[in-house]
């Protein structure tokens, strides 16, 4: 190719990719360019005071209301330089080495970048991918990629539509430091379908439904399952005293439950009667919540707690030892089916049934299917992962197999998926500890006092 041809294209690519950036950056290039034209005209003292008076008003504003500073300020301003200074500076040479990008008669296709969004611990790139690809391709990569660009961890979301992705960069781990018991809420303030008990990896709290739905909690010994259930039961405390809300719960173990027991309407512990005190409890819920739904037919679909039909929340400690370690057949086969009642049928008419166990095997709980909303805390082996959550939800980055194991950086921290959403989220429940359930049981039975309470 003559020489002048080649000057010539070159030309035309940094003329074209000129006007790209102008493009992309329109206001901070007319914010500029504007206050240059003020400095030329005016003299260079007019730009500065607008420079001057625009650094008070940010103050001002990040002073006065600091979450909406930082909401329409900080993270636009913080995306547009990480896009610039890292995601589109080794987008090509990153994407080349993944295996992300196709050539065709010579010519190298490369997939997209449209924005980028900062949260306080991750961003989320959206990625226009190329014909034909799938968002498989990058989840088989997504290794490669958190190490291109330097997060910890990368997990392929669902784009906005068809042909697009998020790819969600975590920076560094939000959730490393322990969460303290959450206050008490006021009982205006408890909505039995977003209960507040901890936080999701992007600052945001952790909301928990139980109303309609059920919740299976598996995580290896120290994983933190008590700090969910404790955190439940806090959040639900306010409308316990109401009356509005019963909490039912079955220990096996007879430790973790234990300490609150002045809390439950119901206990029942493997000690209480060797003929089944806890598998009676389960078949007296079957029967209530039988007896309910007998006198809600024909009437309504909907269920609204109330001091006659208050929200009955059961509680299964260790739910494995009633479905596979029990030593008793026939009461193995007694919890499973008052186990299969509540789950199949409790939703509409005001049942809830929170299941707690360690081992996450089909055989050890063949009723998992019937739990729609699922927590996985840290796991031993990353089969278990899809054991819990569902298929694919390790390659949608729940790695709940690689949560550490030393309790103060990873007790309560695990992955939920819903029922509603496919796609796992990060989240750590706040820690309830000893006198914290002291306190709540004072709450509880006033006439107690921390002493008794113990």
């Amino acid at each position: 190719m003559p020489e002048g041809l080649v000057l010539l294209v070159n030309l035309v690519r940094a003329l074209v990719r000129t006007v790209v950036f102008l493009v992309r950056n329109i206001v901070p290039v007319t914010v500029v360019g504007g206050l240059g034209w003020l400095g030329v005209r005016c003299g260079w003292a007019v730009p500065l005071v607008f420079l001057v008076l625009a650094g008070i008003g940010a103050g001002v504003w990040a002073a006065a209301d600091r979450p909406s500073f930082v909401c329409c300020a900080v993270r636009p301003a913080q995306a547009r330089w990480r896009l610039a200074m890292v995601y589109r500076r080794d987008w090509q040479p990153v994407l080349v080495t993944a295996g992300l990008t196709k050539t065709h008669k010579g010519r190298e296709y490369l997939p997209s970048l449209v924005r980028v969004r900062c949260g306080p611990a991750s961003d989320r790139v959206l990625v226009r991918m190329l014909k034909g690809q799938a968002p498989d391709a990058w989840e088989r990569v997504a290794v490669n990629l958190a190490h291109g660009f330097g997060a910890t961890l990368v997990r392929v979301r669902e784009g906005d539509r068809p042909g697009r992705i998020w790819l969600e960069f975590v920076r560094h781990d939000a959730l490393a430091v322990p969460i303290p018991a959450l206050p008490v809420p006021d009982a205006a303030d408890v909505d039995l379908s977003a209960l507040e008990i901890g936080r999701v990896e992007d600052g945001s709290p952790w909301r928990l439904r139980l109303l309609g739905t059920h919740v299976l909690i598996a995580g290896a010994t120290g994983a933190g399952k008590g700090s969910v259930i404790w955190s439940t039961v806090r959040a639900v405390l306010p409308l316990m005293l109401a009356g509005l809300v019963e909490v039912w719960a079955i220990d096996p173990k007879r430790m973790e439950l234990s300490f609150g027991r002045p809390l439950f309407e119901r206990y029942g512990r493997y000690s209480d009667d060797p003929k089944g005190g806890m598998v009676d409890l389960l078949e007296a819920a079957a029967r209530d919540m039988n007896a309910r739904a007998e006198q809600f037919a024909g009437v309504t679909r909907s269920f609204t707690p109330s001091l006659e039909h208050p929200f009955r929340v059961v509680v299964v400690d260790e739910l494995a030892f009633l479905t596979a370690y029990c030593p008793q057949r026939d009461l193995r086969k007694r919890a499973e089916a008052a186990l299969a009642v509540l789950t199949s049928q409790g939703r509409s008419v005001g049942y809830c049934v929170i299941g707690a166990q360690q081992d996450a095997r089909k055989e050890v709980n063949n009723l998992r299917n019937l739990f729609p909303d699922r927590i996985a805390l840290r796991l031993d082996e990353d089969e278990q992962v899809d054991m819990v959550l569902g298929d694919g939800a390790r390659d949608r980055g729940a790695l709940a197999d690689q949560i550490s194991s030393v309790p103060h950086i990873g007790a309560g921290v695990g992955f939920v998926r819903l029922e509603t959403t496919p796609d796992p989220v990060r989240v750590r429940a706040a820690y309830v500890g000893d006198d914290d359930i002291r306190t709540m049981v004072t709450l509880g039975v006033p006439e107690l006092d921390a002493g008794e309470a113990a």
